[in-house]
């Protein structure tokens, strides 16, 4: 690991070596979105020893003859680094140094995954991961204790599920955390029982935090090897830079570590974990661009509900498939408000949580009421918006909303999503279109480690509404689909003026930041199956290579 790491310091876009005066990289294959959201083509660009773009070059026009570096281009596509406009950094980081489920298409099979996991680290006194799915099981239930015990019979195991709102334990682990049949479910959440009213081993939602008292804490340096981590697939991916949303003090703390030791490469527009992160963090408002534009704090996260998966999300009519709940909304109309005016009134940004009707309706209701206090540009972010009434869709496009939005969601959640819901609640689901044409300012991103941060598969969805398997034939909902240039856009310059960060970087254009990435395939031209396979052939920060194909580092997490 620590030649990895020295092996990626030599190469960064922090050390002068690489972040050269009058640089010109030329014989490229050029694409970016501009100002009027089209894409226009370019052949070379040049920039300064900052790592700011400071021309631009089209095709015909005369090139410096010499410049102080020139870079061949190889006649690659060229195009803006990727910017995920939702995931969680640490979480990606941990997920890939921890035991990973995702990749489990039966119970048995994760639990024989689970077990071997366990014997291979006899040493660590839990057993902790995450990434399992009941749906992709087949299961028609959540797993139990009993079940996790039979693999790990002495020490607590503590499994997050896929979406991030659920978890499983065993019943170490529940006796760790003194959960017993006594223990009342917090607000907004759950403690799942069986038959004979003991804790079945699923805790949803806001029950999950009855964990956190059992749950070793992440030490300082396990932080800091997750961010590495984290940094790392990013840059294999091609992004460039990424919404952290809910940033606790000690994430935001590895992050300052990693920027005072001239480590944070990666650009992360974070979003404080509620209110307390966000005084601690930020004080009287949002911080100052730190590390050369790789590092702000200027917005709070907030949790109107849970997931769709573990029937958390809120709905306005109850689950097609579980007619005796709406889900699980974790803040009153009042308790909204309030958290949302708190923040706002220290010009922070708002970002919100929201995946059932019922949730973006309450979070839209709460938005047009605070704007009328809070005016001027406040882009209130939605993120998920994932099942919205179509009669609330036309209300995204008032009051500079954000509608941050995740594709491969669709492509996943698909046929959960139709058993949720039922065949009669789909016209508002994964709305991009509907989105756009409402005005709606759009943002991608792929909540990972919920999803693999990978923004070809998310723009091959976007264009298609088709898994990787080409279904449905035609694509899920068609009428939703989006062009090409606004996938791309909402990859790039949407998901950079979401968190406030256009003129910084999400384009390639003179005063820009010079990142972005060398790619085998075109996005404009190739076919959704083509774009899903792309390989990202260097990808470059501020001027300075951070990743390249031909000197692949080794121990990187990656799942592809």
């Amino acid at each position: 690991m620590k030649a990895l790491l020295l092996g990626v310091l030599a190469a960064l876009s922090l050390s002068p070596a690489l972040a050269r005066a009058d640089t010109l990289v030329d014989n490229v294959n050029g694409e970016t979105v501009a100002e009027d959201g089209h894409v226009v083509n370019f052949v070379a660009l040049s920039f300064d020893d900052k790592g700011v773009i400071t021309h631009v070059y089209a095709r015909g026009e005369k090139l410096p003859k010499h410049p102080q570096y020139h870079v061949d281009g190889k006649g690659r596509v060229m195009l803006p680094g990727m910017i995920d406009a939702h995931l969680h950094v640490m979480a990606l980081g941990f997920s890939a140094l921890t035991l990973d489920l995702s990749d489990t298409h039966s119970l048995d099979e994760a639990l024989a995954k689970i077990k071997a996991y366990a014997q291979a680290h006899p040493d660590r006194p839990w057993i902790l991961g995450g990434g399992w799915n009941q749906e992709l099981w087949k299961l028609g239930r959540f797993p139990t204790a009993a079940e996790l015990d039979a693999a790990v019979p002495d020490r607590p195991v503590w499994l997050g599920r896929v979406d991030g709102h659920a978890g499983w334990a065993n019943s170490k682990a529940l006796e760790a955390a003194g959960v017993t049949s006594a223990t009342k479910a917090p607000e907004g959440g759950e403690i799942v029982h069986g038959a004979d009213g003991k804790p079945a081993g699923v805790l949803v939602d806001a029950a999950t935090g009855l964990m956190d008292k059992a749950v070793p804490a992440p030490r300082p340096e396990d932080r800091d090897l997750a961010l590495d981590t984290a940094q790392r697939i990013l840059f294999k991916e091609g992004v460039t830079a990424a919404a952290d949303m809910g940033t606790s003090i000690e994430d935001w703390q590895a992050f300052r570590r990693a920027g005072d030791a001239n480590r944070l490469y990666v650009r992360i527009m974070s979003y404080a974990l509620g209110i307390d992160n966000m005084v601690l963090i930020g004080g009287p408002g949002p911080t100052p661009w730190l590390y050369g534009d790789r590092l702000h704090m200027g917005g709070l996260k907030l949790f109107m509900d849970g997931a769709l998966g573990s029937r958390g999300a809120w709905l306005k009519a109850p689950y097609a498939d579980d007619p005796k709940t709406r889900g699980l909304p974790q803040l009153t109309d009042t308790q909204l408000r309030n958290l949302m005016s708190r923040a706002a009134m220290d010009h922070f940004q708002v970002a919100v949580h929201a995946i059932g009707d019922a949730a973006n309706g309450e979070v839209l209701d709460a938005i047009e009421d605070l704007s009328q206090t809070y005016t001027g540009d406040r882009r209130w972010r939605i993120e998920h918006a994932q099942i919205v009434d179509p009669a609330d869709i036309p209300r995204f496009g008032r009051n500079g909303i954000v509608a941050s939005m995740q594709p491969v969601h669709q492509t996943s959640d698909r046929l959960m999503a139709e058993a949720r819901l039922g065949p009669d609640r789909l016209k508002g689901a994964y709305a991009w279109h509907s989105m756009l044409a409402a005005g709606a300012h759009l943002a991608f991103g792929s909540d990972a480690p919920v999803e693999w941060p990978d923004p070809w598969a998310g723009i091959a969805a976007a264009i298609s509404r088709q898994g990787p398997d080409g279904e449905p034939f035609g694509g899920w909902q068609p009428q939703e689909i989006v062009t090409r240039e606004q996938a791309l856009a909402a990859y790039t310059t949407g998901a950079a003026w979401a968190g406030f960060a256009e003129g910084k970087f999400g384009r390639l254009a003179p005063g820009y930041r010079a990142d972005f990435i060398f790619v085998d395939t075109d996005p404009m031209l190739a076919t959704p199956g083509e774009i899903r396979k792309t390989k990202v052939l260097e990808t470059w920060i501020g001027g300075g290579k951070v990743w390249s194909a031909d000197e692949p580092a080794k121990d990187t997490g990656e799942k592809k």
